[in-house]
């Protein structure tokens, strides 16, 4: 999932009530040490993989960035969202707890879920 990206509308950042067509780019890390997260990426995935146990919880932490083309189709950032995903896997059986950490929200817990599920079944 991680630098994976997409195309969503939402509200404009600089005029209220306008929508705008942005971009939501998926930065994911894992805890690590029980405490500190470290980006989980397809470079280091397979080191990681090796360390986590067939059942139990992972904590790891989403980071969406967003960005929309101004006037003159320069890329303009604006502030992003930030996820605490919990996995807990026992019997074969997932379940995701998503909390909002900081942000506008602009993205809702449940379509963070929905991708994870998508990400999961396409087996990236």
């Amino acid at each position: 999932m991680d630098g994976k990206f997409g195309m969503f509308v939402t509200e404009s950042v600089t005029q209220r009530g306008h929508r705008i067509q942005a971009k939501r780019e998926i930065r994911v890390e894992i805890v690590t040490n029980g405490v500190d997260f470290a980006p989980l990426n397809y470079e280091n995935v397979d080191d990681i993989i090796e360390t986590i146990e067939k059942e139990g919880i992972i904590d790891f932490r989403i980071n969406l960035n967003y960005s929309y083309l101004d006037g003159k189709y320069n890329r303009v950032a604006f502030r992003g969202d930030i996820y605490l995903v919990r996995a807990i896997l026992e019997n074969e059986l997932l379940v995701l707890q998503i909390n909002h950490l900081d942000g506008q929200k602009r993205t809702e817990c449940g379509r963070v879920a929905d991708t994870i599920i998508d990400e999961l079944r396409r087996g990236s």
